[in-house]
């Protein structure tokens, strides 16, 4: 049903989302912002840019981002073919695939605009937003490639329970992602030196950028036990139906990898270098966290007991 050659593409797409994602993080953990000045698609006006870090950073995150929406488009185009040859079977990827091309490109024109109009931190932190929007819909395609590799998908019955609960996890986990994207803005990394104690206290005065990292770290905790929480309701009530239970075991680990990698983000904070590197991994495993979510999400309302009836 699902060639390899169209399995390739999707996941070409997914990782060069991912990429994307990433080079934007980088874009903005280096300042690299205004790397081309207030020029766009150019850069300086030209289109080989004069050889200076933040140029080149910019640019190749430009560059890579153009590549991979006109690979989005590529997948797009191809899942609608597939979708006129038989509509009952391929509705569930158009859907991915078309989620995927327009948060690419509504992307692409938040990035223009932060670079002719420059934004304010709380608008550019939706940026991020919208980039791991965009990676979760390839992700959940590959995935449905994979589920669909000899034929449509099988069909579990998901209890009812499950999915009002999985959608306020990641509608909360959405918000603290925000709240990071936030920080890394307004550059307010350094308001709580020191883990698990926010410059030796356990609770700090609440304002400024050491409010923000506070209420981040709160927050994040919040979501460690939230998903918690839903692992021990998913095992309980599901008995590991349609796989729910290894998934919700799956976002639980990356939580709790998550919160370390933000501790580890806070010791590596004066090491400039080494910072760059633990912001990078603190991205990619909230990357991973959200785009399983997404899939949780999806196969908990697709599955659920009684869908269908009248």
């Amino acid at each position: 049903m699902v060639t390899g050659r169209f399995r390739a593409l999707a996941i070409a797409a997914c990782i060069g989302m991912l990429l994307v994602l990433l080079g934007g993080a980088l874009v903005t953990n280096t300042d690299s912002g205004l790397g081309c000045g207030d020029d766009w698609p150019l850069c300086h006006g030209k289109f080989i840019p004069a050889y200076t870090i933040e140029s080149m950073i910019e640019y190749s995150h430009r560059l890579v981002s153009g590549i991979i929406g006109l690979l989005v488009l590529a997948v797009f185009l191809t899942m609608i073919i597939k979708f006129r040859k038989d509509r009952s079977v391929f509705k569930e990827p158009l859907f991915y695939a078309g989620g995927a091309l327009l948060f690419t490109v509504i992307q692409a024109l938040m990035g223009a605009a932060a670079v002719k109009w420059p934004q304010s931190p709380p608008i550019m932190a939706i940026h991020f937003g919208i980039s791991l929007i965009a990676f979760a819909a390839t992700l959940l395609l590959v995935i449905w490639t994979f589920r669909a590799k000899h034929g449509p998908p099988a069909v579990y019955k998901v209890p009812r329970s499950i999915f009002p609960r999985v959608l306020a996890v990641s509608i909360y986990c959405y918000v603290v992602v925000y709240l990071g994207a936030f920080i890394r803005h307004t550059e307010s990394g350094g308001g709580c030196l020191g883990w698990p104690l926010c410059n030796g206290e356990i609770v700090p005065e609440i304002s400024g950028a050491t409010g923000a990292v506070f209420i981040h770290r709160v927050a994040a905790l919040v979501l460690a036990i939230s998903l918690a929480g839903l692992y021990i309701h998913i095992r309980k009530v599901s008995h590991g139906g349609a796989g729910l239970t290894k998934s919700a075991a799956w976002t639980l680990g990356l939580v709790v990898t998550q919160v370390f990698s933000g501790a580890l983000l806070t010791l590596t904070i004066t090491d400039t270098d080494l910072f760059l590197f633990t912001n990078l991994l603190h991205n990619l495993i909230v990357t991973g966290l959200f785009g399983l979510l997404m899939d949780l999400l999806v196969r908990s309302w697709r599955l659920r007991e009684g869908r269908g009836r009248k």
